[in-house]
């Protein structure tokens, strides 16, 4: 239930009337959020109806619409809870690259970003497939979520360029853009390469190195 302890800790919730929630009113929030995360594990969202979440919270249709419009909603609030865990892959970014640390910092970055995929994929898989689709909400969510991670990256790789260790010619926002999608696709698909003979610890190192050298020109 550590999704329902994420939604409590921030602050003060409303239901569709724009009441704030008691305690009861946001532990069937918070259970309704598990449910529709658990269901999303296991079937497509296409498929998922307000009555599938209501039964798997153990409550009625009704007092799911008095939380949340439809399916999509409740959706999106999930990717915005998965969002609240990229400030630790922040943290990690603002790290010195350079020296002995440098390259085992860049893998816990990976490590994080696989993590981050592994704790939300179904959820994260939805944000994207309705962001590529067009619905501005995710495309909002999504860009909130990835943005800032470009951008510390892209003060980075400039860090590098004045330092005089990263080519010039690299432009850091389009070298980070790039970086950011290398991490977003391995950690979303890393199960699948897995089955094709391309193990974790290989893809994590492999990716790893990619940054790093992108990061730092190479040095160490």
């Amino acid at each position: 239930m550590e999704k329902v302890e994420a939604l409590r800790a921030q602050g003060p919730a409303v239901d569709q009337n724009g009441r704030a929630l008691g305690p009861r009113a946001r532990k069937t929030r918070g259970a309704l959020l598990q449910a529709t995360e658990s269901l999303l594990a296991s079937q497509s969202v296409r498929d998922l109806s307000v009555v599938d979440i209501a039964r798997a919270a153990g409550t009625s249709p009704a007092t799911f619409y008095q939380y949340f419009k439809d399916v999509s909603e409740v959706t999106l609030r999930l990717a915005e809870l998965a969002a609240a865990d990229m400030p630790a892959v922040l943290e990690l970014i603002d790290r010195p690259w350079e020296g002995e640390g440098g390259l085992a910092n860049a893998r816990a970055i990976v490590e994080a970003f696989l993590l981050h995929w592994d704790s939300h994929r179904a959820v994260l898989l939805v944000r994207n497939l309705a962001a590529d689709e067009g619905d501005r909400r995710f495309m909002r969510v999504r860009q909130h979520t990835l943005s800032p991670v470009v951008q510390h990256l892209a003060a980075q790789i400039a860090a590098g360029q004045r330092a005089g260790r990263v080519d010039p010619g690299l432009h850091p926002g389009a070298a980070a853009a790039a970086l950011g999608a290398i991490l977003e696709r391995l950690a979303a698909y890393h199960r699948e390469l897995e089955t094709i003979g391309v193990g974790r610890d290989d893809l994590v190192a492999t990716c790893a190195r990619i940054l790093h050298q992108t990061v730092t020109g190479g040095a160490r």
